[in-house]
């Protein structure tokens, strides 16, 4: 039972992680390519990609988060030094990612074009929206454990353990927390 639940749950924050940063991986193949002008591929400012001066900071392009999660799919893959036998089960695990992530930025492309509109939600339809969103994002993850599930059954544990850090240096920090040793904390 114990490792039923250690699985269940490495599943859990494997999806969760992936999920968390794979918004937008695909949005670069969903958006027709354009090329920048010189002055929107200046910097706006340090650290800040243009037009985001006013959110407060850098904020990545779909290429970036793209490359971003390709880099990270492939960190995933090449921390385990999976066995040939399990070579096998790796696709299935990578194309639920690669959906997910398009998925993801189908959903994030929509709530920024509604935003764009101009009407403000209020509260019932913000927590409604909100509630949608964490429908899609439970529905991803259980599409991703589905996915690991049987390639997660064959790693040793050096592959779990190793798992469990790649995945966890991924894994969102939201806001009004942060990581101290290891453990969020709530900010207040």
């Amino acid at each position: 039972m114990k490792t039923s639940i250690i699985a269940a749950a490495t599943a859990a924050v494997l999806a969760s992680s992936l999920a968390g940063f794979a918004t937008g991986a695909s949005a670069q193949s969903a958006a027709p390519a354009t090329q920048a002008t010189p002055a929107q591929a200046a910097p706006a400012g340090k650290g800040q990609a243009p037009g985001s001066e006013d959110r407060g900071g850098w904020r990545p392009n779909p290429a970036d988060r793209a490359a971003l999660t390709d880099a990270r799919i492939a960190a995933i893959k090449t921390g385990l030094k999976l066995t040939p036998e399990q070579e096998k089960l790796w696709p299935a695990v990578e194309t639920t990612l690669r959906d997910v992530a398009k998925e993801r930025a189908a959903r994030f492309a929509a709530f920024q074009a509604e935003r764009k509109q101009g009407t403000k939600p209020d509260a019932i339809e913000r927590l409604r929206d909100a509630a949608k969103g964490l429908n899609a994002r439970a529905a991803d993850l259980v599409k991703i454990a589905d996915a690991a599930d049987p390639l997660y059954k064959t790693l040793d544990e050096g592959q779990k353990r190793r798992l469990q850090i790649l995945v966890r240096q991924e894994m969102p920090r939201g806001p009004g927390h942060k990581m101290h040793e290891g453990r969020p904390h709530q900010r207040g």
